[in-house]
């Protein structure tokens, strides 16, 4: 089977009703170290941002490391995850589209 190119993946992604999901990469010193309270914080003030984006961006989850935060949306285009991104007053290092997702439960 040929891959599909960029043009064609959206195309897919958009006819399936499947939105495309990203990983956006946010550089954020002493990320690590931020308390509960404020991580909660953050996190309300970027969903009242995305409730009020529209259905097109959807937060998964995010991962918290030492310096950086590694945030996992489904979203239309990488414009809206930067406008989101705006919006909350959040940084947005890196954004890169998932291409493929692979697991332990699906290599048997």
């Amino acid at each position: 089977m040929r891959p599909l190119g960029v043009f064609q993946y959206w195309v897919r992604m958009l006819e399936s009703g499947a939105m495309p999901q990203f990983v956006i990469e946010r550089d954020i010193p002493g990320a690590g170290s931020l308390t509960e309270e404020q991580l909660r914080q953050v996190s309300l003030q970027s969903l009242e941002t995305l409730k009020n984006m529209g259905p097109h961006i959807q937060w998964l989850h995010s991962y918290v490391t030492e310096d950086k935060v590694y945030c996992v949306y489904l979203a239309l285009d990488e414009s809206i995850i930067r406008e989101h991104a705006r919006r909350a007053g959040l940084p947005v290092d890196r954004v890169s589209a998932v291409r493929r997702l692979i697991d332990p439960a699906n290599l048997s």
